[in-house]
């Protein structure tokens, strides 16, 4: 899914005010933090998450989040990512 720059920008300015919902470790992307993440991105859309690891390693974090989660990368700035994923139809 792609979001415009538009729509992106906003959600960086929306983002500016929130705190990381999920932090990643020395345990790294574990499946229950993945699990976790699914849950915030249901439930707010738009998260933040810490990762605490190094540039290349966060890179390499980062891309697997988002290949398992579905989301959208916002922004990136040092240890905080900014994800995004529309919420799902309720049925």
């Amino acid at each position: 899914m792609s979001i415009d720059k538009q729509r992106k920008r906003q959600f960086m300015i929306e983002a500016h005010a929130l705190k990381p919902v999920v932090i990643i470790g020395n345990k790294g992307l574990t499946a229950s933090v993945l699990a976790e993440m699914d849950v915030a991105l249901n439930h707010h859309e738009l998260i933040k998450v810490k990762i605490a690891a190094e540039r290349d390693e966060r890179k390499q974090i980062i891309q697997e989040i988002l290949e398992q989660t579905g989301a959208d990368l916002i922004q990136n700035i040092g240890q905080v990512a900014v994800l995004y994923r529309k919420k799902p139809e309720e049925k």
